[in-house]
């Protein structure tokens, strides 16, 4: 059982460094030249700086090459055309070298708290919806107490050109349901970009509701890894980096994602996945997660001491 858990929580950490893995790839010494180039070239596509000032919860900014604790809000977002979209999927990574380990936290998108810039109080996937990648980082902060800094950004309407590119997926699906025109079945299925789509964004008929849908984004992630790891899809890997490049945007160069690959690589074999204990209930008649203020405290008080905060 142990192993088993270790073996997900290591494609946990891919998923979530998955543009870092990229730079693994390299290091297989096939077509070197022209896939390193290709690769600094899509990580320069995906480069996505924004205005974001030093945050007030940190003293001085974080230092990567002196292997500093440090955060990122990973964004999945339904991008869908002619709107801005919402970040159905919410992950706070931290990592800290100095006692080599990664908590990760997944915040449901129901979340009720304070959407920072907009002076209200709402769901806290509704922040980018109103504030874009900015707007999500300020709620953010002010929800955990935490600096965040570094984001990265999956547009999940896109993400099936990703399928497409490694070839399609495998998974294994643990719910038989139907969605989007397509029956999946339980067991091993393979899934071509528009399947893998409409895989992860049934919700309504998962007794699990937001959680199940975030298993199979997971489940998802995880395979387009799995597939672009492998020896057949070097030879795809243009395709690839083209994809990525088009769906993936983060505030991370080139150079920091090399550094984070050197400096921060064993921390991957302890991760700890944290889980907000949430309250189901209806406001106005809209369904909210609410937090309790104890809850909030263990959870910002776990973050902040992983980042060295206190």
């Amino acid at each position: 059982m142990r192993s088993e858990k270790k073996t997900k929580t290591k494609k946990t950490w891919l998923k979530i460094t998955g543009i870092i893995l990229l730079v693994l790839i390299i290091g297989g010494g096939v077509y070197a030249y022209n896939v390193y180039s290709s690769l600094k070239t899509a990580v320069e596509t995906m480069h996505e700086p924004i205005d974001q000032k030093q945050s007030d919860k940190r003293t001085e900014p974080v230092a990567i090459k002196d292997k500093d604790p440090f955060s990122v809000l990973m964004l999945g977002v339904d991008e869908r055309k002619g709107d801005r979209g919402r970040s159905d999927t919410m992950i706070v990574l931290t990592v800290n070298p100095n006692n080599n380990s990664v908590k990760m936290l997944s915040i449901p998108r129901d979340t009720r708290t304070e959407i920072v810039g907009k002076g209200t109080v709402d769901k806290i996937n509704h922040a980018y919806a109103f504030g874009g990648v900015q707007m999500s980082i300020d709620t953010v902060e002010n929800f955990l107490n935490i600096p965040i800094d570094y984001y990265m950004k999956v547009n999940m309407e896109g993400f099936s050109d990703i399928v497409d590119a490694v070839g399609g997926i495998t998974v294994q699906n643990d719910l038989d349901f139907t969605y989007g025109g397509y029956h999946f079945a339980k067991g091993n299925i393979s899934l071509d970009g528009k399947k893998a789509l409409a895989y992860t964004r049934m919700r309504h008929e998962d007794p699990r509701g937001d959680f199940g849908r975030q298993t199979r984004q997971r489940q998802i992630i995880q395979g387009v890894i799995k597939e672009g790891a492998s020896v057949s899809s070097l030879t795809n890997y243009s395709s690839i980096f083209n994809a990525l490049g088009k769906n993936v945007k983060t505030n991370l160069t080139f150079d920091q994602m090399v550094d984070i690959q050197k400096n921060y690589k064993s921390v991957g074999s302890n991760i700890t996945q944290e889980e907000i204990q949430e309250t189901g209930t209806k406001i106005g008649g809209i369904y909210y997660g609410l937090v309790s203020d104890a809850e909030k405290q263990r959870l910002q008080n776990e973050l902040r001491a992983q980042l060295e905060l206190n």
